[in-house]
């Protein structure tokens, strides 16, 4: 019986500490749940709180006003290319005519060769002959064999005439691609398309919008100037665009204008259109010339 009662009691201690395992594992579950609301809580506070901290940097490094200048100049680089698209096609123009005239003018010569010597001493030969001797050698008429030879004389003038007007032209280009190249380095978009070609104004205004968006959003992004910014630093930060607004006013010292390009295209038409004497002809001819 003694035995009895003290397994009963011992079985009586251990329900007792086991309740008070439980009451104490309660305590301890229900203060964890607080702990994890106080710190759920603190790290609302403590994101809220960097984003604030993030905010008063942003407007300390004149984030915002920046974008907002750089939207300002951008806008009147914008308007200022749009007053100088009607000139920079006109370049763009004069490109397309220099490349023409190049492969005309060397198909020309290419198609004089030595020709044009030859030529001046057919000419010389003709004009030193005599009716009857021109007759012994079937020259039947001096004026029409002059003017055949004279073909070359001629075609060698159209190339010299297209040559001379694409130089001036040339000089244009190189400048108006020196100066582009140098707005370029600075920041400006480029022009073209991918095989080389000028875009149309409204393809390039829409370029110039993305252009502008991705530039601002990745200036944003990127910044990492702590505290105010300076004069300096302010300066650096705009100094291409201030560089561009001005240089896109004076991309042309003078409009281009379309006098030599035409010039230039009706001489080349004439290059086209221009027959020299056949090959035959020319050859029987070169069997008469003393040598």
């Amino acid at each position: 019986m003694d035995e009895l009662t003290k397994a009963v009691k011992e079985l009586e201690l251990q329900a007792t500490e086991i309740k008070q395992a439980k009451e104490r594992l309660a305590e301890l579950e229900t203060k964890y749940d607080k702990s994890k609301m106080i710190v759920a809580e603190q790290s609302r506070e403590i994101k809220a709180l960097k984003e604030k901290i993030k905010a008063l940097e942003k407007e300390l490094n004149l984030e915002k006003t920046l974008a907002e200048i750089k939207k300002i100049l951008w806008a009147r680089i914008d308007h200022s290319i749009t007053r100088q698209w009607k000139s920079i096609k006109t370049v763009h123009e004069q490109m397309e005519l220099l490349g023409q005239a190049q492969v005309e003018t060397h198909r020309a010569r290419t198609a004089l060769g030595n020709k044009l010597e030859q030529a001046n001493r057919m000419i010389h030969f003709l004009n030193n002959q005599t009716q009857e001797e021109l007759a012994a050698l079937n020259i039947n008429n001096r004026t029409d064999a002059v003017l055949t030879v004279k073909k070359m004389l001629t075609l060698r003038n159209f190339v010299q005439t297209v040559e001379r007007e694409c130089q001036g032209m040339q000089a244009e280009v190189d400048n108006y691609k020196f100066k582009i190249e140098a707005l370029q380095d600075k920041g400006l978009p480029s022009l073209l398309t991918s095989a080389g070609k000028l875009l149309t104004r409204e393809q390039y205004a829409t370029r110039m919008s993305n252009f502008i968006s991705n530039q601002i959003t990745a200036s944003a992004s990127t910044s990492e100037e702590a505290g105010p910014p300076s004069g300096q630093s302010l300066y650096n930060k705009l100094e291409n665009l201030f560089y561009i607004a001005h240089e896109i006013n004076h991309l042309f010292e003078v409009p281009p204008n379309f006098y030599r390009y035409t010039e230039a295209d009706v001489t080349l038409t004439k290059i086209r259109r221009h027959q020299l004497p056949k090959e035959d002809w020319w050859q029987s001819m070169l069997q008469v010339l003393p040598y």
